[in-house]
């Protein structure tokens, strides 16, 4: 025996073949599982940010374009009598912010412009609402929906295409089925009747 020999700590076993084998399948494996996540993840978050990033410029670019003019829209629901029922009287002293379009249950309601859908969801009065931001800006709401076409945020319309369907949920509960359009111009409700197109 060396002297000092003793008082050295015992030397680890060496690794088996075996154990150093296994330990290099499991790195393998955590790492070829990985790589799978990343795989899998990548593309849906490349996909967001390439449908943020087209959303905003398409939003930037209907900013730059003028809101809707006299007789410019046309009607969300085609061939449906017009009336305007602008700032009629509401329950708990509103007025009214828009106008009623009458038609059958389920009537699809169509865009009156192109532009970026911003909301697709329930609202307090609305009901089933959706709103779209269209050239300058402009808000266009289409309240009491029945149900809603196969839309979602960020998602850019045409005019034409269909958002919804005709209902009466919301505070609209029990009344005659019909779309409430509204329009808002820099945050102020705007009356639709002389922007959209009468039959």
């Amino acid at each position: 025996m060396r002297p000092n020999e003793e008082n050295q700590p015992p030397r680890p076993a060496q690794p088996t073949l075996l154990s150093r084998v296994l330990k290099v399948l499991i790195k393998a494996a955590v790492l070829l599982a990985l790589l799978f996540v990343f795989d899998k993840l990548v593309p849906s978050i490349s996909q967001q940010t390439q449908s943020f990033v087209l959303a905003k410029w398409q939003q930037l670019s209907l900013l730059q374009q003028e809101p809707p003019t006299e007789n410019s829209l046309p009607s969300p629901l085609p061939k449906q009598h017009l009336t305007d029922t602008w700032g009629a009287a509401r329950s708990q002293g509103r007025s009214h912010e828009g106008i009623d379009i009458f038609a059958d249950r389920g009537t699809p309601i169509q865009a009156t412009t192109q532009g970026i859908v911003s909301k697709v969801g329930d609202d307090r009065l609305g009901g089933r609402v959706v709103v779209v931001v269209g050239p300058g800006g402009a808000g266009h709401y289409y309240a009491h929906l029945e149900d809603y076409a196969d839309i979602s945020p960020n998602d850019w319309v045409n005019a034409g295409d269909i958002i919804g369907y005709v209902g009466d949920s919301g505070n609209a509960k029990g009344t005659p089925p019909h779309v409430h359009y509204g329009i808002y111009i820099n945050g102020s409700a705007v009356n639709p009747y002389p922007l959209l197109q009468k039959n």
